[in-house]
């Protein structure tokens, strides 16, 4: 039976607690290690991708390609600086596109 795998792709600090919980770190400095790193996970039985809201910011469009595939889900995540809200963005955005209305906040598909 295989199973798959959860990552986490961020900074050093914001992601090493997930290391003690079996979930695969890929800590990154810079655009081009992050891109790497998502590029190693497709290749990986990865089911989710949490990446640090910072690290996608800097590397929007490899995010973006990633969510039109149907694995691994992409899920946004603070860093241990806090959020920039771009997690919250997707889950409303992705909510709208699902039911043609937006449930988060009560308005009306735009």
């Amino acid at each position: 039976m295989s199973m798959y795998k959860i990552a986490v792709v961020g900074d050093k600090d914001s992601i090493l607690g997930f290391k003690a919980l079996g979930v695969s770190t890929y800590p990154v400095t810079g655009k081009k290690e992050a891109i790497d790193a998502l590029r190693a996970i497709e290749k990986e039985k990865v089911a989710v991708v949490c990446i640090t809201e910072a690290v996608a910011q800097e590397i929007e469009e490899e995010v973006e390609r990633l969510q039109r595939q149907p694995l691994p889900a992409v899920a946004l995540i603070p860093n241990n600086k806090g959020s920039l809200g771009l997690g919250m963005q997707l889950i409303k955005r992705n909510a709208e596109k699902a039911i043609g209305a937006d449930i988060l906040f009560g308005k009306e598909g735009s």
